[in-house]
Formats: C-alpha cells, sequence, structure tokens
C-alpha cells in the first residue's frame, strides 16, 4: 500500500536544510506549547473514536501515541487470534507491509555511509543477471524514489503466485523473486515518470545481500532490528504466522462480510517491500534509534528521512487541505497546509499498519491493524486531523 498518486514526468527536490525527525530533547519550532491536546488524551475524542471502531468490528489491533519520548495512548481491541480467543495486546506482534521498505531504505544508508554502495550508482555494478537497458540505466537513487521503471513483480508476472506457492525457504522466495524481476520489462525510461515499485525494493535487498555478504534477513535483524532493541521483529515464516501465539493473524473479508483468516494464503516469507514484523512498543524503539543516530549517523538520517521526489497531490475537498506527497529514501513525506510529516504505512488482505513522525510537534504514532488495508483509514485521518490542529 502506499498514501500517493502517480504523477507524470518527476524532478528531483533538493534536500530540506535539516532532516525531519526531531531528535531526542530538540527544542521544536516556536508556537508549540508541547502541551497534549483533549482531543489525544487517554477518554479524550480520538481514544473514544478508536474504542467505538473497535465496538462496530470495523477496527482490530493496536494503537500507540507518543509524545516527545511519553506514552500519551496505548490501547489495543479486538482479536489476535479468533480461532484460539487470544486477544490483540500492547506486545502482539504485526505484519508491518510496505513499512518494510523503511527498514530497506536505513540497510542501504548504512551501506551507503560505509562507502559500499553509491545512490548514483547504476544497478549493474551491484547485481548481474539484469539487461543492459535496466542495468546501464537504473540508480538506486531511482529504485528508493519509484522511479526506476520497474512495477510490481506480482502484477507484472502471471505465474509468479504459481511459483511463490511452492517456495519453502527464504533462500527460494528472494532468488526465486529475483530470477523474474530480472526479465521483467520497464514501464517507462528510468528516470522519466514514477511508479509505486515493489519490485524496485526487492532489487533493494538483494543488493543489501550482495554487498553486505548476508541474506537480506539476516542483515536487517542484526543491523537494524537489533541495533534499536527491537527485539520482537523479524520476518516471520508462514508456519510462525500460523503458529506463534504472539502474531496476529491476518482477518480479511469474505464477499459474504465474514473476517476469514488469510494466513494460508501468504508466502513462506515476506520481502524486502513488505515482509517485516513488529510490535507497536517496538516501531517506537525504531524511531528512537533513528532520532539518536544509533542506526546511521546525522549526515545520512537527514538524508534519508528528507523528502526527494514528488508521489502526487490529492487536492482540497470536504473543507480539508490539500496534500502533497514526496517519496524519500525508504520514510515517505507529507505536506499539509504548511506543515509536514514524514512515515509509511503499509497494507494487503488482513493487513494495515501505520508509521508517521510528526517533528513539528513531537509526535510518534503507530497504528496496526490486523484487518484489511485502510480499516484504520478514519482513525488515522482523525489523528492526523488532531496532531495538524496542534501545529497550526
Amino acid at each position: 500500500m502506499n498514501r500517493r498518486s502517480a504523477l507524470g514526468v518527476m524532478g528531483a527536490v533538493p534536500l530540506a536544510a535539516g532532516g525531519l525527525l526531531a531528535a531526542p530533547g530538540t527544542a521544536v519550532a516556536a508556537g508549540r506549547s508541547g502541551r497534549i491536546p483533549a482531543g489525544l488524551k487517554p477518554g479524550g475524542e480520538f481514544d473514544r473514536f478508536v474504542r467505538q471502531q473497535a465496538a462496530k468490528d470495523q477496527f482490530s489491533g493496536t494503537v500507540l501515541l507518543v509524545n516527545r519520548g511519553r506514552t500519551v495512548l496505548s490501547r489495543s481491541y479486538g482479536m489476535a487470534d479468533k480461532e484460539r480467543s487470544i486477544r490483540n495486546g500492547p506486545d502482539t506482534i504485526f505484519s508491518l507491509g510496505s513499512i518494510t521498505k523503511v527498514f530497506t531504505g536505513v540497510a542501504i544508508a548504512q551501506l551507503a555511509e560505509a562507502g559500499k554502495i553509491a545512490y548514483d550508482g547504476r544497478l549493474g555494478a551491484y547485481l548481474d543477471g539484469f539487461p543492459a537497458e535496466i542495468a546501464e540505466n537504473v540508480t538506486v537513487h531511482q529504485l528508493l524514489t519509484h522511479t526506476s521503471g520497474m512495477g510490481d513483480y506480482r502484477q507484472d508476472v502471471p505465474d509468479y503466485r504459481k511459483a511463490e506457492a511452492a517456495w519453502t525457504s527464504a533462500e527460494e522466495v528472494m532468488d526465486g523473486t529475483m530470477a523474474f524481476i530480472r526479465t521483467t520489462k520497464p514501464h517507462y525510461t528510468p528516470g522519466t515518470s514514477h511508479l509505486y515499485s515493489n519490485s524496485a525494493y526487492v532489487t533493494l535487498g538483494a543488493i543489501v545481500a550482495k554487498v553486505s555478504g548476508m541474506s537480506y534477513f539476516d542483515y536487517v535483524r542484526r543491523y537494524i532490528f537489533r541495533a534499536a532493541g527491537m527485539n520482537a521483529s523479524g520476518f516471520s515464516t508462514r508456519p510462525q504466522w500460523q503458529n506463534d501465539r504472539r502474531i496476529a493473524r491476518p482477518y480479511t473479508t469474505t464477499p459474504s462480510g465474514q473476517r476469514e483468516n488469510q494466513v494460508g494464503e501468504r508466502a513462506f516469507i515476506g520481502l524486502p517491500d513488505g515482509g517485516a514484523f513488529a510490535t507497536a512498543p517496538d516501531l517506537r524503539r525504531f524511531t528512537d534509534a533513528l532520532n539518536g543516530y544509533k542506526l546511521v549517523g546525522r549526515t545520512y538520517t537527514e538524508l534519508i528521512t528528507s523528502p526527494k521526489v514528488p508521489g502526487g497531490t490529492l487536492p482540497a475537498k470536504d473543507g480539508k487541505p490539500a496534500k502533497s506527497h514526496f517519496d524519500g529514501y525508504g520514510p515517505d513525506s507529507t505536506f499539509v497546509g504548511g506543515h509536514r510529516f514524514l512515515g509509511h504505512n503499509g497494507g494487503s488482505p488482513g493487513v494495515d499498519a501505520n508509521w508517521y513522525v510528526y517533528p513539528h510537534s513531537g509526535w510518534t504514532t503507530v497504528i496496526l491493524c490486523n484487518y484489511d488495508a485502510q480499516t484504520s483509514a478514519p482513525i488515522e485521518s482523525l489523528l492526523e486531523e488532531l496532531i495538524l490542529a496542534q501545529d497550526a
């Protein structure tokens, strides 16, 4: 899932003067009192709305709001496993979907900081097997910003799902998917347009593996999850998703309106575009580690958290201001009425995840849901409205 719509030919956006994440203890812009709005406190408008949505079975999951290092609200509703009557809780592990792309972007930044990858480096310098039109023209920058010409392997390859169903190891899933991506023609000349690309982020994961000499999964576990103290995070396999009581099952809505556990339809393991799992507190720890330059230094933190390429504009509607979305090197940026926030969401059948940081007012927000993509959209919309009103 993504929060952008395609535009035509895009140009690069200059880096912001500083990163969009405010470091712990950093003063925010003048006029922000630091007081928590009543609507965001326990028992306030937002808390009541989430409870109402859950009571109507229109939300199942965990909500975590943190302001300047303080937990303001932590709520969990619904069932992680309906069949075994296991409820969602603050430590329930959820599939993150495309939030995984943020971790992939950080892994690239770590290797770039170490001098092993260049953002303007050509794909062919890191991976072989691609046709010349891709190997010699696609850059790491384009892969990160969805301007490489690559699309979505699940849609571009008619036989992909059949092949995926037969894979029974992480190596088979990664190597098999890359074999398909290597033979897929680009949708446009690299750098001339914009198309949200899962294939590009799988390719970035393959670059991480090749350059580091480790599997993508092992690299992220060691240098991102472990480094950030994200002890419950990982890349769960389908058997783990089926059997681990800590992991929320993905419930999709059937045509008859029933909630159906969809885990049996999943791949053996997810990929660098959307395969990570985490708890809400672990995403808070990730934010703190990124803010504190524990994953990459200040310069590269600013680099990956600043906007690069326009991803689309949603016009003003129903009294709400226009939104402009920009792709970065993992996190996306959104500009609304002179304010900005960054993060990513993720979604698929039975998966709906949101992680956002509001640097001006010091908020980190996490909404993890084990119902279908966009289930929590009304909750996320109200949260955004209340936080931006504080920023005003």
